[in-house]
């Protein structure tokens, strides 16, 4: 049990996973992390032994004459990887990226050119990539980084080259079905040699560098991109910033650690004062007096809207562990807490991109709340989730709103418009930075919330439930 780290401080499918990458700040496949502004916890030393990964920024001897991009000198890390700038260079800017991330293409497009022509060419900053691709969120990502790797093979220059064309054109490639040839023609733009290149990809050689590049962000505690470490190579001190940030704040962090100094503290009176968001305030929670079974904030509940605690439950209907939660804990739970008007239970949508039904299965939940049986096709959707996780899956779920006796035609409807699919996009909208897997309940009462994370066996959940209603009662 964590405490809650935000302010609580077919069609369908399609429609939903392009949407996915538009809804926060930076790309993330985990629950994003705050940007730090006090010294990593000694990364560098922590990478520094032999059996372990190195940051190192010296240039390997074979790259030495590798040419210049946009005027300043490239070459690889002697762990191979890319280096833009003097490898001697008073402070390393490692960038922890995802090609397929939105905000990654922003920071390459707009911010990192500003960067390299300021700091680059008098030798100040030297700037390394690794990869962080984020499959769940961007599949043809970790493909990307392999292209990107394989150019490299033939020079750090042409990594460079085709590290700005994959983000230039990152909306060409990003929703392909198999972006293969469309990067094979890319790498042969830039100037690689396509023969050389295909042996790469074929080899599979370039996985265990992206595979190093994300053990080092995960060593640094980084979850989400772009991410970045700074390095003050004098001192070996090191800070982490997350986010594509504005230009104006990566040139603060690295003046001051140009002037040896640590990078600049927000100002106290910046900081906004937590609030709930709009679905966990008391107004949000409260119900709709013209939606029966909604509360105003659009999303469906059971129990008692005046409960001590208040749980908002966030599924997808094609996840294993959810059905896991919904079919062997959720009755007993309901039992227990629910129905005797000591829980308020809320339902959000939050359809992972890798099971490609579960956006279609979520807007049939919404096509069946309008005919007034949401949890009756919860429940059904779980139970039945082998008969509906097809490739067409329409049929069959118009078929399971016949048997809980819904007018097939007005489900049919409801299924083909793109209003059962809004409430989904907002619930995913609702849960970025909150909740990063599934099934997640946040737990509401007293002004505070905190997030229960995976299928709990019944005995922890009801321990977990029972002591925070004894707090909220002590409230």
């Amino acid at each position: 049990m964590q405490s809650l780290r935000v302010s609580i401080g077919s069609r369908i499918a399609v429609a939903v996973l392009l949407t996915i990458a538009v809804l926060a700040s930076g790309c993330s496949g985990e629950e994003a992390t705050p940007p730090t502004q006090e010294p990593a916890a000694s990364p560098t030393a922590a990478l520094a032994s032999p059996t372990a990964l190195s940051t190192s920024t010296q240039a390997s001897p074979i790259s030495a004459q590798s040419g210049l991009f946009h005027g300043v000198e490239t070459s690889l890390t002697q762990e191979g990887f890319p280096l833009l700038g003097d490898p001697d260079a008073p402070v390393t800017l490692i960038e922890f990226s995802d090609y397929q991330c939105p905000f990654c293409a922003r920071h390459s497009v707009q911010t990192f050119p500003a960067l390299v022509e300021t700091y680059g060419p008098g030798g100040q900053v030297n700037f390394i990539f690794r990869d962080f691709p984020l499959p769940s969120l961007h599949p043809n990502a970790t493909n990307a980084s392999s292209a990107a790797l394989c150019v490299a093979e033939q020079g750090p220059a042409l990594f460079w080259q085709m590290h700005e064309e994959l983000f230039l054109r990152q909306n060409q490639w990003a929703s392909l079905p198999d972006p293969t040839g469309y990067f094979a023609d890319l790498a042969t733009e830039v100037g690689a040699d396509g023969e050389v290149y295909t042996r790469c990809i074929t080899s599979g050689r370039s996985n265990a560098s992206i595979q190093a590049s994300l053990a080092a962000g995960q060593a640094l505690g980084i979850g989400s991109t772009p991410s970045f470490q700074f390095v003050q190579n004098e001192t070996g001190e090191d800070y982490i910033l997350v986010g594509a940030e504005s230009l104006d704040t990566f040139t603060a962090w690295i003046e001051a650690l140009l002037a040896g100094e640590a990078p600049p503290q927000p100002e106290a009176e910046e900081a906004e004062a937590p609030q709930l968001p709009y679905w966990a305030s008391s107004e949000g929670l409260a119900p709709d007096p013209e939606r029966p079974g909604y509360t105003l904030a659009g999303d469906q509940y059971k129990g008692d809207p005046e409960a001590a605690l208040v749980v908002v439950e966030f599924t997808d209907f094609q996840c294993l562990p959810c059905r896991q939660h919904s079919l062997e804990v959720q009755p007993a739970l309901d039992e227990e807490f629910v129905d005797t008007g000591r829980v308020m239970w809320v339902f959000k949508h939050m359809p992972a991109q890798t099971n490609p039904q579960a956006p279609v299965a979520a807007a049939a939940a919404e096509c069946a709340a309008a005919q007034g049986r949401f949890w009756e096709m919860y429940e059904l959707l779980f139970r039945t989730v082998d008969r509906w996780t097809q490739q067409s899956p329409d049929a069959t779920l118009v078929a399971l709103a016949q048997e809980l006796g819904l007018s097939q035609d007005q489900f049919r409807e409801c299924l083909d418009s793109r209003g059962s699919l809004e409430p989904v996009l907002s619930d995913m909208q609702d849960g970025q930075g909150v909740v990063s897997s599934t099934p997640a309940f946040i737990v509401l009462y007293g002004g505070q919330g905190r997030i229960l994370r995976g299928s709990l066996p019944l005995d922890d959940f009801r321990t977990a439930l029972q002591q925070m209603l004894t707090e909220a009662g002590s409230r």
